[in-house]
């Protein structure tokens, strides 16, 4: 890793003329808030700024409305700039085909909050201690002596809310960052709504029968008890693939087990598992082993094969 501050990567920003500013894969709300409202902010310094992720899932509807959502291009068109950065992105594969552009950038940076990170760039803002990414990047425009308007602040509210579950479990930094976000003008109540509590109706649908097949195994993790679900992609096929990125949230909430997994079916074959735990289980050892990553409360991996083999391989990790 090579370690930067805030001054230093707002530095090398102001001395380009153009910035590249890639996502991760299937983006989420910090991972796209964060790249426009940095583009936002960049674009009113003058710079030339391009954002874009790899596919081949679409954003998400919800994000589709975000201010500066006209940075956006396809990854084809991502042109190689002064400065790339990656945003939210735990490890350079996680920018998906973009890898190659961010490599062959004269300079790369990355913005990142997960514990999991090792370093890839020229320059590694990692802070494991913020609850997003977006408050990162908030301290960056800082340091840029760029304006925080409230299309700005709307995108990095995004990114806040969304990653600390509405803030239910925030440290005490983020209420200061939401402060300031919504005293710059952010609709608060709408994008919450937005983002964290609107599902068309085949989502309940397709909730109701993932929770039926739920499991839950208080025995496992030495008797602090595990619980999943599996969401096949038959179940998402009338809906967009971000839908099933809420489901964690719902059987998490099981009283009897630490920690709880969500295995989603992405294509035939393919998967992403969500693991989360309450207390006192760190899961980026879990999800390291199976070639994920993230935080403490909070990782994930992907994996192959039927469900019962991806589930198998969860629980032989956990037996290791």
């Amino acid at each position: 890793m090579n370690p930067a501050s805030s001054d230093s990567v707002a530095a090398t920003l102001l001395g380009a003329d153009s910035v590249s500013i890639i996502s991760h894969v299937r983006p989420d709300a910090d991972t796209i808030g964060s790249a426009l409202g940095l583009g936002l902010a960049l674009t009113g310094l003058g710079k030339r700024v391009h954002c874009a992720f790899s596919g081949p899932e679409a954003l998400p509807g919800p994000l589709r409305e975000l201010p500066g959502v006209d940075l956006l291009v396809d990854e084809a068109g991502l042109p190689v700039a002064d400065v790339t950065v990656a945003v939210d992105a735990a490890t350079v594969e996680r920018l998906g085909g973009l890898e190659q552009v961010f490599t062959s950038g004269s300079t790369t940076v990355c913005i990142d909050h997960h514990v999991s990170n090792p370093g890839f760039a020229d320059l590694d803002l990692v802070d494991p201690q913020s609850d997003c990414t977006a408050s990162i990047v908030l301290r960056v425009i800082d340091r840029l002596g760029a304006s925080l308007t409230a299309d700005i602040a709307t995108c990095l509210y995004a990114g806040l809310v969304t990653d600390t579950g509405s803030f239910k479990w925030a440290r005490p930094a983020s209420f200061g960052v939401a402060a300031r976000l919504l005293e710059a003008g952010v609709d608060g109540p709408r994008w919450s709504r937005l983002l964290l509590d609107a599902h068309p109706y085949s989502w309940l649908q397709m909730l109701s029968e993932v929770l039926a097949d739920s499991v839950l195994d208080e025995g496992a993790l030495d008797g602090r008890g595990l619980v999943y679900a599996v969401v096949n992609a038959d179940q998402m096929s009338d809906m967009n693939w971000d839908e099933s990125e809420s489901v964690i949230d719902v059987v998490r909430t099981a009283r009897e087990a630490e920690v709880a997994a969500v295995f989603k079916e992405v294509r035939a074959g393919e998967w992403t598992v969500s693991l989360r735990s309450k207390t006192d289980v760190d899961v980026v050892p879990i999800a390291r082993s199976l070639g994920g990553g993230g935080h403490v409360r909070a990782a994930g991996y992907s994996d192959t094969g039927d469900a019962a083999e991806v589930v198998g391989h969860l629980l032989a990790a956990l037996r290791r």
